[in-house]
């Protein structure tokens, strides 16, 4: 190998270098991230407009780039969506009420964790309010099926 080659191959090596360590900064592009996930880029699309935590980096090009937190969060919007069974419209409350920490979250039982357990009381209004929601769940997808 002559000179001129080993020096472009080391410029390619060093560039490929700075590269990924850009990464890292900048994040991941939509579909890396999807990718990750092991989701269609779109559904991160349409999550962005119905989760109002998530906010990705847009570059001046308009691409989004997902930070590490990103990630978490979407992994925890992921599982609660697809995993445990949430709606979307549940799925918002619980990140509202606990964070986007999924450490809060036991996922045998897909509940948040709690140090005492709910008086029975409160369940009966909890039952009625999850009910509802339900209820408007269902009255939103018959409107746009009917």
């Amino acid at each position: 190998m002559n000179r001129t080659s080993r020096d472009k191959s080391e410029t390619r090596k060093a560039r490929a270098a700075t590269a990924d360590s850009s990464l890292d900064e900048r994040g991941l592009k939509i579909g890396e991230a999807a990718k990750v996930l092991g989701v269609e880029a779109y559904v991160l699309r349409f999550w962005e407009t119905q989760f109002p935590i998530l906010k990705p980096k847009h570059a001046r090009s308009k691409h989004r780039f997902y930070l590490p937190h990103d990630i978490e969060t979407l992994k925890l919007i992921k599982r609660l969506l697809h995993q445990e069974g949430f709606t979307i419209a549940g799925a918002n409350k619980y990140i509202r009420e606990n964070g986007s920490d999924s450490s809060n979250i036991d996922a045998a039982s897909g509940r948040a964790t709690e140090a005492s357990p709910k008086a029975p009381a409160s369940s009966n209004s909890e039952t009625r309010r999850a009910l509802a929601e339900m209820r408007r769940d269902l009255e939103s997808i018959h409107k746009l099926l009917g």
